[in-house]
């Protein structure tokens, strides 16, 4: 029975060469295969492509494998949501009359299981990112994409994607140490009531707890291939590939609840370890 709800983001395909790429690719269809199962409904959580434009009658080429194993999941019942991200957000009907995935342009919630999910990229929210919020807002106009569209489709692709790999830099060197916006603004979605924040953009995968909530940024799909899971009223956040170990694992990236409570475990257990030792001698 199928029951289980999947969250990806951040694969950034088209972003290596074409090795890197159809290894990425062949990742990804692995897990498409692997959930097919269970799988009820996969979210998307923003920049499954590295750039993404779209004409009338011209997409970027590429990606068969992908769209083909997505194709044959959602024949047999799977709900497929996208949301744009900074890199993909460029999406006009293709991908609903192709494939009949649901285009989200902006942060949504849903509720599942009776459990209130807000689900946002996480482009945006850092501090001090002003520059960037005012290039988001001429990219997204709907005057500015037109003027674009009248590019050639050689040309206007190729803009978009030396664009994205200066955008990509960019997020990359963002200090999130310090105040993360991602997550204080988590924390204030938990406030009004939501019981899981989903974000991606950070390529950072981490499972937080924040009062009776929870905020879980999905990592990515270039290092670390890491995915979350919603079945049985639990949320987990897993890895599916081992880029050291070269191979598929189901490892569970622990919650910062679980890391303190091992590290109390420990810390008892030493004491106790010290304290019998001590009567020993």
């Amino acid at each position: 029975m199928k029951h289980a709800y999947y969250f990806i983001s951040d694969a950034h395909l088209g972003l290596g060469d074409k090795t890197e790429e159809k290894f990425k690719e062949s990742i990804l269809v692995s897990f498409l295969d692997d959930i097919k199962e269970d799988a009820k409904e996969l979210y998307i959580v923003g920049d499954l492509f590295d750039f993404w434009i779209e004409y009338k009658y011209v997409v970027p080429k590429g990606f068969y494998r992908f769209f083909a194993k997505l194709s044959e999941l959602m024949d047999n019942g799977l709900k497929v949501y996208y949301l744009a991200g900074n890199h993909d957000f460029w999406r006009g009907n293709y991908f609903k009359d192709e494939f009949g995935i649901d285009i989200l342009d902006e942060p949504f919630e849903r509720v599942i299981e009776g459990k209130r999910f807000f689900i946002h990229h996480g482009d945006g929210l850092a501090y001090n990112d002003t520059g960037y919020k005012i290039a988001r807002a001429i990219l997204r106009n709907k005057v500015c994409q037109f003027l674009y569209s009248l590019l050639h489709p050689t040309i206007g692709i190729g803009l978009a994607k030396g664009t994205s790999s200066k955008s990509r830099v960019h997020t990359s060197k963002k200090d999130y140490s310090q105040k993360d916006g991602l997550r204080d603004f988590a924390k204030e979605k938990i406030r009004e009531g939501y019981n899981y924040v989903l974000m991606g953009h950070r390529h950072n995968p981490e499972m937080l707890s924040e009062g009776s909530g929870w905020y879980i940024n999905l990592g990515d799909w270039m290092d670390n291939f890491t995915f979350g899971v919603f079945a049985d009223g639990s949320f987990s956040l897993k890895r599916y590939y081992d880029i050291e170990k070269h191979e598929t694992t189901n490892e569970v990236i622990k919650s910062d609840w679980q890391k303190e409570s091992e590290i109390k475990e420990k810390s008892s257990t030493d004491i106790y370890q010290t304290e019998t030792t001590e009567k020993r001698k």
